[in-house]
């Protein structure tokens, strides 16, 4: 089966983005639960830019835990700097890979992931958690992605 590449250019990407994390500020405004305001946040990626993977992985134990997403099967557990996940949470920055067969250590839960973006999320310097996004096609992100993806967790959480 053929994929086909949908390009978007880069000025609505933007207004995409930005009326993304308008609805994304809507839906989880007032509401306490995390898990509940993590799994609202990846439906709403989903929605907006329909990615292949799309998923939170937490801190917990010193490994990352699965938590919301949307998209097939995944890893369960990450050790700490293993793989895109793992590297972003050790280096705290964002790692943007056009190619995962490229990236040094990439773990591969799906065949079908060709470039990802994992933005780790910080309180009080430390990393709670990544998002992780994967895209089927190889070279999808960059920093327009890399800024508003960010701008999720420090206008939200």
């Amino acid at each position: 089966m053929e994929i086909e590449i949908t390009h978007i250019d880069l000025q609505d990407k933007e207004l995409r983005y930005q009326e993304m994390l308008k609805t994304i500020k809507a839906v989880v405004e007032g509401e306490t639960d995390r898990i509940a305001n993590l799994a609202n946040i990846t439906a709403i990626i989903k929605s907006y830019f329909d990615f292949f993977w799309i998923g939170f992985y937490l801190v917990k134990d010193d490994e990352l835990v699965l938590g919301p997403f949307q998209g097939t099967m995944a890893c369960t557990r990450i050790k700490y700097g293993k793989g895109v996940c793992g590297t972003a949470w050790e280096n705290k920055e964002t790692i943007l890979v056009a190619n995962v067969d490229q990236f040094p250590g990439h773990i591969a839960c799906s065949s079908q992931s060709k470039s990802e973006i994992v933005v780790p999320v910080m309180e009080n310097d430390n990393v709670t958690m990544v998002l992780d996004i994967d895209s089927d096609q190889y070279n999808t992100f960059d920093e327009i992605d890399k800024k508003y993806l960010e701008q999720i967790f420090t206008s939200l959480l």
